[in-house]
């Protein structure tokens, strides 16, 4: 158990800190680049565009950024975690697979790579990777101040 005030309480604190700045940053990247794109994919559309999913994508990004710079909470982290993964997967499927129109989202298989769409999905990934290990050290700060189960408690008997 981590005890505070601590030397592994003071490193874990920082370590958490280290990994909100960097989570946001690298959210923060998403969403500039989504939002700087979003007005050049408008004509790709079905019942929605593909700008305003962009637009939907670089909210959620800068929302979770703010977010994670206001609490390591592990629900926070879990939405910054999902936010993140789910722009690396779509960009991802996009690019290897011609999925086609889904419903109401519009096809948007693109299977090239260029310097904005690049430098998001690896703002992406970065950002998947460390809100993923910052869950995982909440995770586990969660689980350490909890009270141990009693092992050997007294059980009663029923007659």
């Amino acid at each position: 158990m981590i005890k505070f005030g601590s030397a592994e309480s003071r490193t874990s604190s920082g370590t958490q800190a280290l990994l909100r700045v960097l989570t946001a940053a690298a959210l923060a990247v998403d969403a500039y680049v989504h939002a700087d794109l979003a007005s050049v994919y408008d004509p790709v559309r079905n019942s929605i565009s593909q700008g305003d999913l962009f637009r939907i994508e670089a909210g959620a990004s800068a929302l979770a950024a703010l977010l994670i710079l206001l609490s390591a909470h592990r629900l926070v982290w879990t939405f910054a975690f999902l936010v993140a993964a789910s722009g690396v997967g779509a960009v991802l499927l996009y690019r290897y697979v011609n999925v086609g129109t889904l419903g109401p989202l519009p096809n948007m298989y693109e299977p090239l790579w260029f310097p904005k769409k690049t430098a998001t999905t690896i703002a992406e990934g970065f950002a998947t990777l460390t809100a993923l290990a910052g869950l995982a050290q909440s995770l586990r700060r969660h689980a350490a101040g909890r009270p141990a189960l009693v092992q050997n408690s007294p059980r009663r008997s029923v007659r």
